[in-house]
């Protein structure tokens, strides 16, 4: 009680002495203020402390701030460092992005890794180098970039940063991904190429009960703009995990885009309807795709246990039905809200996952017809690289392209309270994001990015980023050993599975997969 003790005696000392009665405006605010702590129930370091407590709640609210711009080294913070950011923010701009005096990285961290380069650099590599996306049961193949927009759906970004990501899309010639919340007419509007992801609430494409509407899909998927039919398995933020938008959140915007009703709460269940087993996935991926008019059709997925990877190949080698394309999704990936112990503990990386899939698809004997895509936390040149040499023809990124945007990475994005304009549904903050000019800067970074994996292909002496190899790709195990990643991981070669030659580990998987079910086969 001493503070309000001092400020009674400031009380008296301003009606005694009148030069002083201004701070009265300050004094009595102050005594109500600790009146209400002594007396409220809900805090007691509040009860305890009357309004010198509330320092405590500034300081937490702060701290982030003045962690991120006054504390952490370029190289420290989470989930991007203010290093990987400001690349971003360089090559969006048009800025120099270029560094000086060496690099900052410790080389003989146990994190590090590098890629190796070729005493003849090969300077006619494929400067604009594409993946054409479709296999033999696909009509209407699609010519992707190396560098897309990942799944970010309307609503959990505001209509002008979906805008400008598609319109950004359109002028640097690669696709956007919509997400599982629909496509909205902000999708649309610029006539970006866009790949319609539909998840187990089936946004745009549902009954009114949450059950798939073939002619609903129909519709939709044979627009000229949608280029490819993605199914959403999991994603890396919260696999296995539905969720729901609150009704208070479903604007008339959202509700037209979901094809659900305005103010009713929007579910999206943890498991499809419309299938239950490899075999009727396969079976729906096969109609959707006859549905589209041949488009590309294939499946998204952050890798949970492996033998499920597994009884999707068995069942395409069983049916003889193929997917397009497989897209993994790292457990590091992740734009919006999530439970966080599904963030932080649940899910493949995208390394792990990323090699798991490929190997399947090797193993198998499938590589050659069924393109694979990588999505988590990419956002250079020398991280394209290295994921292709993990196996990926291309990826996507997500956070990357919402730093182009003009994302200061404040973690707000759940709340509706995004300073920049850019996951807020409230128009007076998107207020500040000029669509032409964000756009400009997601096309630009989307280039240059690009650019620097073509320097780095040139460097190793190859044409394609498809050429790059596991053995290209080194990373340290100690200060002191370092391997090539094929040394550290297994790569299975073209077959293995099948021949029944890979390692026990893969045999394992291989065996506890079953075409006719996701659930692993009882050991016998």
């Amino acid at each position: 009680m001493i503070l309000p003790t001092a400020v009674i005696a400031s009380l008296i000392f301003c009606a005694v002495y009148p030069p002083a009665r201004w701070g009265l405006w300050i004094a009595i605010p102050l005594v109500l203020l600790g009146i209400w702590d002594f007396l409220q129930r809900s805090h007691s370091l509040l009860r305890n402390f009357p309004v010198t407590g509330h320092i405590r709640w500034i300081m937490e609210s702060l701290r982030p701030y003045l962690r991120s711009y006054i504390v952490e080294s370029d190289l420290d913070g989470r989930p991007y460092n203010i290093d990987e950011r400001g690349l971003v923010y360089a090559r969006a701009k048009g800025d120099l992005d270029d560094h000086p005096m060496g690099t900052e990285l410790d080389v003989y961290s146990s994190e590090y890794k590098w890629l190796t380069h070729s005493i003849a650099p090969n300077e006619a590599a494929d400067e604009h180098p594409r993946v054409k996306v479709g296999g033999p049961q696909c009509s209407m193949p699609y010519d992707a970039s190396v560098l897309n927009i990942s799944a970010m759906s309307f609503g959990s970004l505001g209509a002008k940063a979906i805008e400008a990501l598609n319109l950004g899309a359109k002028q640097g010639g690669f696709y956007h991904d919509t997400g599982e919340g629909g496509l909205s007419k902000y999708h649309r509007k610029h006539g970006g190429d866009l790949t319609w992801e539909i998840g187990s609430g089936y946004f745009g494409c549902h009954d009114g009960k949450g059950h798939f509407d073939e002619a609903m899909f129909r519709d939709t998927a044979q627009r000229d703009q949608v280029r490819m039919v993605e199914i959403k398995l999991s994603q890396g933020a919260k696999p296995g995990h539905g969720g729901v938008l609150p009704g208070a959140k479903v604007t008339a915007e959202i509700a037209e885009a979901r094809g659900v009703e305005q103010g009713q709460d929007c579910v999206s269940p943890a498991a499809h309807s419309a299938f239950s087993t490899p075999i009727e996935m396969l079976e729906w991926a096969a109609r959707l795709r006859d549905l589209s008019g041949g488009k590309p059709v294939g499946i998204k997925l952050c890798v949970g246990q492996p033998h499920e990877v597994m009884a999707v190949m068995k069942a395409m080698l069983e049916t003889g039905i193929l997917l397009d394309y497989i897209v993994v999704d790292g457990a590091e990936g992740g734009t919006g809200a999530a439970p966080v112990e599904l963030s932080n503990r649940v899910g493949y990386p995208l390394r792990e996952g990323l090699i798991i899939v490929r190997n399947a698809l090797v193993g198998s004997g499938l590589k050659g017809r069924i393109r694979l895509a990588a999505s988590g936390k990419v956002h250079s040149g020398a991280g394209l690289a290295a994921n292709a040499a993990l196996g990926a023809d291309w990826c996507n990124a997500a956070r990357a392209f919402m730093f182009s945007l003009g994302c200061v990475q404040s973690m707000r994005c759940h709340t509706g309270m995004c300073p920049t304009g850019v996951a807020t549904q409230d128009p007076t903050r998107q207020r500040g994001l000029v669509v032409e000019d964000k756009a400009e800067r997601v096309a630009r970074f989307q280039k240059q990015t690009v650019k620097a994996l073509h320097t780095i292909v040139t460097a190793m002496g190859l044409q394609h980023p498809c050429e790059i190899r596991p053995h290209h790709l080194h990373e340290r195990i100690s200060d002191m050993r370092s391997n090539p990643i094929d040394k550290i991981y297994d790569f299975l070669g073209e077959g293995e599975l099948l021949a029944r030659t890979s390692s026990d580990s893969y045999a394992a998987m291989w065996s506890q997969a079953q075409a006719e079910s996701f659930r692993a086969r009882a050991a016998t």
